[in-house]
């Protein structure tokens, strides 16, 4: 096993905290979520995994009952960054070309002529995603999976940065279609919201009660500086022994009793996608085998689909994931030889 004192000194060492990018991310990403916390309060470690997401280049879906501050906490992310923003309300009704676009004939210019639909832009709000047709939900696969979209064989890149934050009520909830697998997968992470603590809900009807907390919120970071700390979070350094650790984690989901149905390789990549950029915004330039462990159930359990028996059993998938983690062995986790948390020599 490759410990991270041997990839140091084979000059595998990262160096992009050195160079000051490590200050500048962290700078900027506690102004966006300082930004988000002032309206979603009570919640910290879900703000967190949503500017993990972000930074991570994947797409959040946010699965809880009505009322608990899903779409708000969707709301409150694109406003704090000055970028383009869309919102969609799926419903039954909605036809894949709502989101798309489609290709109208331009009676003057004897041609056809695009009109860009509702998914051309760099923050995506798809509120009660699951509330659509699986046909209309099947339209967001290209663009999330391949940032492009095509239309009559002609293909359109999206906007960078690009992410979908996802909204859907529970699927026992009536008139809601459940995700399919394929669906699912192209979701980096999914986080439940849960009900705020008797205090935090007592504070929000003090600042919420009046007005919308959304109507004096600024933006805080622009696109360009997002898309230099995505570029700072690639660069975050990932020893042998963690991306092994990884790939025995997702892999045992594959073989587990409980589950009929494991998680992907894309499963593989978003689970260290995510460690990279929780590792950066906790001011570090490596990846310890505790960043995969903190994200492996928001990352994974979506995925995974138990047993007819794991279901009677009320075994959840997330119980499972926290089952494999105890089992499968932990990589030494020593930081790059001579360096310290955050990128500072000693």
């Amino acid at each position: 096993m490759t410990t991270y004192d041997e990839r140091a000194s084979q000059g595998g060492a990262p160096t992009r905290a050195e160079s000051g990018a490590g200050a500048d991310l962290t700078t900027t990403a506690e102004r966006i979520r300082g930004s988000v916390e002032s309206v979603i309060e009570g919640k910290p470690e879900i703000v967190r995994l949503a500017l993990t997401v972000l930074l991570a280049e994947g797409h959040l879906l946010i699965e809880d009952v009505p009322g608990v501050g899903k779409t708000m906490l969707a709301k409150t992310l694109a406003r704090s960054i000055d970028c383009s923003v869309r919102r969609i309300q799926f419903t039954p009704d909605l036809l894949p070309s709502d989101v798309t676009g489609v290709s109208i004939f331009d009676q003057q210019r004897r041609e056809f002529e695009f009109k860009p639909g509702a998914i051309f832009a760099q923050i995506v709000i798809g509120d009660e995603i699951n509330r659509a047709s699986p046909k209309t939900q099947s339209a967001l696969l290209e663009s999330m999976e391949e940032r492009q979209v095509t239309i009559d064989g002609q293909t359109y890149e999206l906007p960078s940065p690009f992410m979908v934050v996802a909204t859907q009520n529970p699927v026992e909830m009536e008139g809601t279609y459940p995700l399919p697998e394929a669906q699912r997968d192209r979701f980096m992470a999914r986080v439940s919201i849960g009900y705020p603590s008797a205090e935090a809900e007592f504070q929000m009807l003090d600042a919420h009660g009046a007005a919308s907390p959304l109507d004096g919120l600024r933006p805080v970071a622009h696109a360009h500086d997002v898309l230099r700390l995505i570029e700072s979070v690639r660069a975050v350094h990932v020893a042998d022994s963690v991306r092994r650790y990884a790939v025995d984690v997702v892999a045992a989901t594959r073989n587990h009793p409980d589950l009929r149905l494991g998680a992907s390789p894309r499963a593989t990549l978003h689970l260290l996608r995510a460690a990279r950029a929780s590792a950066a915004l906790a001011g570090r330039a490596y990846v310890l085998p505790d960043d995969l462990q903190a994200l492996a159930a928001p990352v994974l359990a979506h995925r995974l689909l138990p047993t007819a028996q794991a279901q009677l059993n009320r075994r959840t998938a997330e119980q499972v994931v926290h089952d494999i983690l105890q089992r499968t062995p932990v990589p030494s986790s020593a930081p790059p030889h001579g360096r310290q948390p955050g990128g500072r020599q000693p």
